[in-house]
């Protein structure tokens, strides 16, 4: 009898182009396991539950076959870990079990033939990570612009932007992913407005007191900057949750947050913004570094914002690690 465990599970690396496409697959390693999917009827209906979830009623009418075939067939395959139940919902006064496959990919790996080579980043990028990333990086190029503050007094509080040359560290990130866009990608925030270019996908680096275009869309933050009105233009009293009403003021504090493009709503608005330039830092770092613990609260919505507060740890005067507050 099998034992109920997980399969280990790789990455399967294949090349598309000029593109390398990675799946995960699920390694067997004893034959039985394989055995229960060498079945024609078996693969069919594997088949369908990688397209889409469905519940065995309907996949007997798809296959025109008796519904007890198809129960026959979906425990074999839940025996050999390649489907799971994935949701339960009434129909016609009975439960119905959708099910869909586990893994995009199954194989067989003999003992030997392996060969070592430094990691490449651009293979083990995670599913949410990714989905946070559209549609930045779709279709391999680099969709978007990235939008740094100009570095000479401009805007109403005529700020000289300090935090631009984060902006490379998240670039080197983003590189790895994407091939290189055909036109320059690194914009100056009064750029972006002479050229009326806001209805791009935009990826801005900076607080609103040195990136004019993050200022603009601070309103439409989940978390905002806290901007009050005055005789010189306006005080900066930190980062505003609009749900829990939460005040974050630390220098170190920042803000990463996606949200759609109000300029066009089909595109997308990803920030890195701090209350001060180490704050910003902390962000990039945050996400190029910890993006699985910095996107932990992320669930595949238009709006998300979290907090992240730097810290020095090794005490060398230099933001070196991360805490995500909210």
């Amino acid at each position: 009898m099998l034992k109920r465990r997980s399969l280990e599970k790789k990455l399967l690396v294949g090349k598309e182009g000029k593109l390398l496409e990675t799946k995960e697959i699920a390694i067997y390693r004893r034959p039985e396991q394989l055995k229960l999917m060498l079945n024609k009827l078996t693969w069919r209906i594997l088949l369908m539950l990688s397209k889409k979830e469905m519940y065995p009623m309907a996949i007997a009418k798809a296959l025109n076959i008796h519904e007890q075939k198809v129960y026959y067939h979906i425990r074999k395959l839940l025996k050999a870990h390649a489907i799971e139940k994935v949701k339960e919902e009434e129909r016609k006064g009975a439960i119905a079990k959708y099910y869909r496959a586990t893994t995009p990919a199954f194989g067989v790996e003999l003992p030997f033939g392996g060969h070592k080579q430094r990691r490449g980043a651009s293979h083990f990028l995670d599913k949410k990570t990714r989905h946070f990333l559209t549609p930045f990086l779709g279709g391999g190029f680099f969709d978007g612009k990235v939008v740094v503050g100009s570095p000479d007094p401009h805007g109403p509080f005529k700020t000289s932007a300090r935090d631009g040359h984060y902006a490379s560290y998240l670039t080197f990130f983003l590189g790895q992913y994407v091939e290189l866009p055909d036109e320059f990608a690194i914009k100056l925030d009064v750029d972006i407005k002479a050229e009326k270019e806001e209805r791009n996908n935009l990826i801005l680096v900076g607080g609103p007191g040195t990136n004019l275009i993050t200022q603009e869309i601070n309103k439409h933050l989940p978390i905002r900057f806290s901007m009050t009105p005055s005789t010189h233009g306006f005080l900066f009293g930190g980062l505003v949750s609009q749900k829990t009403k939460k005040v974050y003021t630390a220098d170190a504090m920042g803000l990463i947050a996606k949200i759609p493009n109000p300029w066009s709503e089909e595109k997308r608005i990803i920030v890195f913004a701090g209350n001060k330039a180490v704050g910003t830092k902390a962000c990039v770092l945050a996400f190029a570094k910890f993006w699985k613990l910095t996107l932990r609260g992320y669930r595949g919505e238009d709006r998300f914002a979290s907090v992240v507060h730097g810290f020095d740890l090794d005490g060398d005067g230099k933001v070196d690690s991360i805490e995500v507050l909210e």
